[in-house]
């Protein structure tokens, strides 16, 4: 499987330089990612979740930036591309949905516009032919009369369809890897489960790795083959979907599990993680779920090494030495 490897991130750490401080919003973690795998990134909001995929595209918002680490992509490490390489990257090779199709589309071009432009970067090819490719995309994405939504602007459409068409323009260079930052989260259940069979469609047909960052552990049960779970800017727990479900190592993924609603069990009030996330630009001393861990003790004082629980399967936690 090594000669299928699309991306290794190795002690990534991206740092914002504020006036009260510095935000740690990434700080050292580390995963690799084989062709045809999607690997689910969850956590707490202002985990690191998306800034781990803005780092990956080179597209890390001022002040912030990447201060350590590497980004190896097919074998090339990202940190060394100029800006002119990483804008060949991004589209070509790595591309990314947005959570927001409506602010990811451009309310003033039409839907068939804004794809054959995406589609004239890799093709150089008639207006006509263009046109064609765009039509087949949109029926690749499965949206009914692709041909007459063509002439759409994205207001003329519905949340589930504005998603498609982002799907669309995202497969449309070819990308081997895909980033999808809670692409779901507008959509309502049945258009969920849709959109979600039609990613899982879409990789079996080109073959795509797929980071896939939410929250839902529904979805990664559905969607991934393994899991890594993010608090506070850092991986504290990295294993297969399976193995994660039926054995949590860390603390903090026990606790999203349980919150996650049981249909089969009746109860007044669904368990709750109590507190809240530290603040990334003064973090505690040592392991940073440790104020809201019920099993904490004296050596979480310690920040906690990475330590193997079974194969493939990692725990930042002194209760799994």
């Amino acid at each position: 499987m090594t000669n299928d490897l699309i991306l290794r991130v190795q002690d990534l750490q991206t740092h914002f330089f504020t006036r009260t401080g510095v935000v740690k919003a990434v700080d050292g973690i580390s995963f690799e990612l084989h062709r045809g795998e999607t690997l689910g990134i969850v956590g707490e909001s202002g985990s690191g979740k998306s800034m781990t995929a803005w780092s990956i595209l080179g597209m890390v918002p001022h002040p912030g930036r990447i201060v350590g680490g590497s980004i190896h992509y097919l074998g090339e490490n990202l940190l060394d591309k100029s800006k002119g390489e990483m804008q060949d990257i991004r589209g070509s090779g790595i591309c990314m949905v947005m959570q927001d199709p409506l602010t990811s589309l451009n309310p003033v071009f039409t839907v068939g516009d804004q794809l054959t432009e995406t589609l004239r970067l890799e093709y150089n090819e008639s207006r006509r032919s263009l046109r064609q490719r765009a039509i087949d995309l949109l029926a690749n994405v499965r949206i009914p009369a692709p041909e007459d939504r063509m002439t759409n602007f994205p207001h003329q459409m519905s949340g589930g369809m504005r998603q498609r068409v982002v799907g669309a323009i995202s497969i449309s260079r070819s990308p081997n890897l895909l980033i999808a930052d809670e692409p779901t989260t507008s959509l309502d259940a049945t258009i969920q489960l849709q959109y979600l069979r039609l990613l899982k469609d879409i990789q079996e047909q080109t073959g795509a790795a797929i980071i896939f960052i939410t929250h839902d552990f529904g979805i990664v049960a559905r969607m991934c083959d393994r899991v890594a779970v993010m608090y506070a800017g850092r991986i504290v727990e990295q294993s297969d979907v399976e193995d994660m479900f039926d054995h949590p190592g860390h603390p903090y993924t026990e606790a999203l599990l349980q919150s996650v609603p049981d249909l089969d069990t009746d109860v007044d009030m669904l368990p709750s993680i109590e507190g809240q996330p530290p603040s990334l630009d003064s973090l505690p001393v040592g392991c940073a779920f440790a104020p809201r861990c019920p099993y904490a003790y004296e050596r979480c004082e310690e920040y906690p090494p990475e330590f193997t629980i079974a194969a493939s399967h990692t725990s930042r936690c002194w209760r799994a030495e």
